[in-house]
């Protein structure tokens, strides 16, 4: 009796393993995806017409509001992820690793906004 209780509990266990692994690999598949989102739609603004006599400061200003719901999915997803990964650190750093993260993808458009755009004239 004792071993098959002993049996019951590994088996328990190490279904609650495989469950926290998919829970994982799940929020991972999620925080890539929003990522992507996030940056196709920053690409998306990149490339409009609109953009391309933009100083670089505008052209910042102009990223920094667009895309606030791929934005925030982003950010929550990311959130998750983190949580999922590192339950034992404060919430506050992985918002703020997510927030960092945010601000990266943003500063990334802009540079590579500066290095293509034509000289000015």
């Amino acid at each position: 009796m004792r071993m098959l209780l002993l049996g019951a509990a590994l088996v328990m266990m190490t279904s609650a393993a495989m469950a926290d692994d998919d829970d994982a690999k799940s929020a991972q598949k999620l925080a890539l995806q929003g990522r992507d989102d996030y940056w196709h739609c920053l690409a998306r603004e990149y490339s409009r017409d609109s953009n391309q006599g933009l100083s670089e400061q505008d052209f910042g200003r102009s990223v920094a509001g667009a895309c606030p719901s791929e934005r925030q999915y982003y950010r929550v997803v990311l959130l998750d992820y983190l949580t999922t990964q590192y339950p034992n650190i404060d919430s506050g750093a992985h918002l703020a690793t997510a927030n960092r993260a945010v601000e990266s993808a943003q500063k990334d458009i802009v540079t590579a906004f500066v290095k293509h755009r034509p000289p000015q004239k």
